[in-house]
């Protein structure tokens, strides 16, 4: 079995004692993304569809690390602190993916590190 760290300086550096991602074999675990801007670590400025945005942007940036893109992803969990969201995750979703859409669950959660509004892991297949 090949296990690999994955990182790259173009998504938010880890805030905790995780990696950004974590390749075994040709499946790839990303850890989850809040909004956060890679270069300031800062939450993105803007309304909830910038915070949704920003997350799918760090996400594709680790896919890329880890050779992949967006359309690899097998499973998506979205972690939203007010599911009245949901229709515009749907929305701005369907810009960055077509079909066959991967697996999804939307969790809604009390809160979330850094005051985020959305927080996004997936688990991805490459090659």
């Amino acid at each position: 079995m090949a296990r690999s760290i994955i990182s790259t300086d173009k998504a938010p550096a880890a805030i905790g004692t995780y990696s950004q991602a974590v390749r075994v074999d040709n499946t790839v675990y990303l850890s989850g993304q809040i909004p956060l801007v890679p270069e300031t670590m800062d939450l993105v400025e803007g309304d909830m569809e910038a915070q949704i945005r920003r997350v799918f942007d760090n996400l594709s940036a680790v896919c890329e690390a880890a050779g992949g893109s967006l359309a690899g992803i097998a499973k998506l969990n979205i972690f939203l602190t007010d599911l009245s969201h949901f229709p515009l995750v749907n929305q701005v979703m369907a810009t960055y993916f077509q079909e066959p859409y991967p697996a999804r669950a939307a969790i809604g959660v009390a809160s979330l590190p850094k005051g985020a509004g959305v927080e996004m892991d997936a688990v991805m297949v490459v090659g």
